[in-house]
């Protein structure tokens, strides 16, 4: 194809992504009110606890309410509609691969997607714990109002930054894969791997919050195992391939 054959492909892939993007936007829009019943839950929890006056979340200005749904329909549409766009993406870089790309590239698109999603799982069974374990701190004859701007975004980026963390493993053998580290580095690296493990669950889960803490960061450090167990197998594997191609070298 030339290039402006190339050109007028991507106007076509990125037209049919927008599309589907405003579609799921619009069916976001309508399936907003029981997210958002569900991400509130931990205030219902403190109100219970504490009384109905203790915690509410906040509309500030008058166009808040409708901002925090529109800024919701847009990444909610964005994960709806990522079946559509990706395969758009997958469609317009598939015949500049060879097999052996296609193969590994489905691969790892099938091994990050749900990743990425149980991140997210994750990351919304832990936020409930962060929340009611911050309300504890409020002092006697104070109350908490939760800006609903600031409290989706801090509900949004715990789940984006737990599910790309989950999503890290697989960009460790994607780089075994291409010949960069081996199997025995990644292992080898397991000490340095346990402690930022541990540090980005601290700082992803309150101090006091012991239990998030260690289910995050447990779950990081078997993800990580098991990365460097796919690693020293694709190494073993090929060692073999090479020693049957060069009888002289030893697998």
């Amino acid at each position: 194809m030339t290039l402006g054959a190339h050109l007028v492909e991507l106007r076509k892939r990125l037209v049919i992504s927008a599309i589907a993007v405003v579609v799921a936007m619009v069916i976001a829009f309508i399936i907003t009110d029981p997210i958002i019943r569900y991400i509130t839950i931990p205030i219902d929890v403190i109100t219970e606890k504490r009384g109905d006056d203790f915690a509410a979340l906040n509309f500030g200005t008058v166009t808040s309410a409708f901002d925090m749904r529109l800024r919701m329909s847009f990444s909610i549409g964005l994960f709806l509609a990522a079946p559509v766009w990706l395969w758009q993406i997958w469609a317009f870089i598939m015949p500049g691969l060879t097999r052996k790309e296609i193969k590994y590239t489905l691969g790892f698109v099938a091994a990050a997607v749900p990743l990425f999603f149980a991140g997210c799982w994750t990351g919304l069974q832990i936020m409930p714990h962060i929340i009611e374990l911050m309300w504890s701190f409020t002092p006697d004859g104070a109350k908490n109002l939760y800006s609903a701007k600031e409290y989706y975004d801090f509900v949004f980026k715990l789940l984006i930054v737990i599910g790309v963390a989950f999503v890290l493993p697989v960009f460790l053998v994607a780089l075994n894969f291409a010949g960069v580290m081996s199997g025995k580095t990644i292992i080898k690296g397991w000490r340095a791997a346990i402690l930022i493990a541990t540090l980005f669950s601290a700082m992803a889960t309150p101090a006091a919050d012991v239990i998030s803490m260690l289910f995050l960061g447990g779950i990081l450090v078997v993800l990580y195992f098991a990365a460097a167990g796919v690693a020293l197998l694709f190494d073993r594997r090929k060692a073999k391939k090479a020693a049957k191609e060069f009888p002289g070298l030893s697998p």
